[in-house]
């Protein structure tokens, strides 16, 4: 299943349009919680919790993960449902470094680590 940049964008303007999206939890609507029983008497029903965006705000970031799951629960049930494709979107072969200076030991027993500038001077 790809995504498209017309999907993406679609997606977008549902978000503008409307302060609120549908948590994307996969079992959102199967938690036995107050807030999420909706219907008349006889035809009551679970329903997915709605997530307030915020998207008029200078603090607000589209990519953090609580703009689109309404718990930890949520966002892990997704992760493990989803978790090979999740992988599969930039797979890793070798591990990432990053370079650093000896650690040094401070006067409270802790260690000191600094990021090593790269150095460009030997060109």
């Amino acid at each position: 299943m790809g995504y498209s940049d017309r999907s993406i964008d679609r997606y977008i303007m549902v978000v503008h349009m409307s302060d609120f999206i549908w948590c994307h939890g996969t079992e959102c609507h199967k938690a036995h919680t107050l807030d999420r029983i909706r219907g008349s008497k006889g035809s009551k029903v679970l329903r997915t919790r709605k997530i307030k965006q915020h998207t008029d705000r200078s603090w607000y970031e589209r990519d953090q993960p609580f703009n689109y799951f309404c718990s930890q629960g949520c966002l892990f049930n997704f992760i493990r449902t989803h978790i090979q494709r999740i992988v599969a979107l930039d797979p890793r072969a070798e591990p990432l470094e990053t370079p650093i200076n000896d650690p040094k030991k401070t006067e409270g027993n802790w260690w000191e680590i600094t990021k090593r500038g790269i150095d460009t001077s030997a060109e």
